[in-house]
């Protein structure tokens, strides 16, 4: 008896806490998430580490951010998280990939959510000054995939998808803001590619380096792009150090020459996209065979220290 009554304020914490997922690990709070670093959590409106199944669904990934937002795992289902952590805190992370590449069809592993009517728990990003989206990247195949959209057998995409806000209008394929690697002048680069109106111009911000040389096969890369709208300027990160780069348009894109404050549209997301494009899975585009793990999108545009102070927080050892 003496045993069942000290078992009870446990178990009673447990239920108020919330319920269990199938992974067996308790959904934490932002608050208290020991690989969110303090100056993120009032900001982190989505975070995925793909070792949260929402409970009687596998195929879909817990929202442990603000917004709730929970992911679809497109095709692949609970069979896409995979034992491969990016960093000592990690277990597990997601895969996406090509399933046939010679074919056309929709059998793409990739994630994301999508609604034409806008995702309403997504209203973060609605009329945001900024995002900024940050995560650990691995690439674990051939980059970028065969175009399974036309009968050249040799032709490849112009890009790689990793992961985006979509645009108020998308398609499923438009984006508000974007971490991709994408075919500029020639050269396939790692980008930031930010939209501020919907149905606008897109303004594209590429990595100097070699696209190869900061995504090297089967490695671990912590990258983070920030968009701020209300000045017009996008950056890159890798491993917590920004990158050089430049940007593609020497015009005003995103139209704020004129008075301010400058905002996105004042519309609501249609979705999420990771790991390629058309989260409705309506058709395959710039699919990316890779791993994925602690994704992050926030409604501000973080500071290089706290992309610094990130990265060295998920990368230091654990008792």
């Amino acid at each position: 008896m003496s045993k069942l009554k000290w078992c009870l304020p446990a178990l009673v914490a447990a239920l108020l806490a919330g319920p269990l997922v199938p992974s067996g690990r308790a959904a934490p709070s932002v608050a208290r998430d020991p690989d969110v670093h303090p100056s993120l959590r009032p900001h982190l409106v989505v975070y995925y580490d793909f070792e949260h199944p929402v409970p009687g669904n596998p195929a879909q990934e817990a929202d442990l951010g603000a917004s709730g937002t929970n992911l679809d795992l497109v095709n692949g289902g609970a069979a896409m998280r995979v034992a491969d952590g990016a960093h000592p805190g990690s277990s597990g992370s997601l895969q996406t990939r090509q399933i046939n590449p010679t074919m056309a069809g929709n059998d793409d592993w990739k994630a994301g959510v999508y609604s034409a009517t806008g995702v309403t728990s997504l209203n973060a990003f609605n009329r945001a000054k900024a995002v900024t989206i940050m995560g650990w990247f691995k690439m674990t195949g051939d980059n970028p995939g065969l175009n399974s959209n036309t009968a050249d057998p040799d032709d490849r995409y112009n890009a790689v998808g990793l992961a985006g806000v979509l645009s108020g209008d998308s398609d499923g394929h438009a984006v508000r803001a974007l971490l991709e690697l994408i075919n500029v002048e020639g050269q396939l680069r790692l980008v930031a590619l930010g939209r501020r109106v919907d149905g606008g111009a897109s303004q594209t911000f590429a990595a100097n380096e070699d696209w190869r040389t900061l995504l090297p096969l089967n490695e671990w890369v912590f990258l983070a792009a920030t968009f701020d709208f209300s000045t017009g300027t996008m950056a890159l990160y890798r491993n917590g150090e920004p990158l050089d780069g430049f940007y593609v348009r020497s015009d005003d894109p995103w139209a704020i020459a004129g008075p301010g404050p400058h905002r996105a549209s004042a519309t609501d997301p249609r979705g999420i996209k990771i790991g390629g494009s058309f989260p409705q899975n309506t058709r395959e585009t710039n699919p990316c065979d890779c791993r994925i793990d602690d994704l992050m999108f926030l409604d501000r545009a973080v500071t290089a220290s706290q992309v610094r102070q990130q990265y060295l927080l998920a990368t230091a050892s654990r008792p």
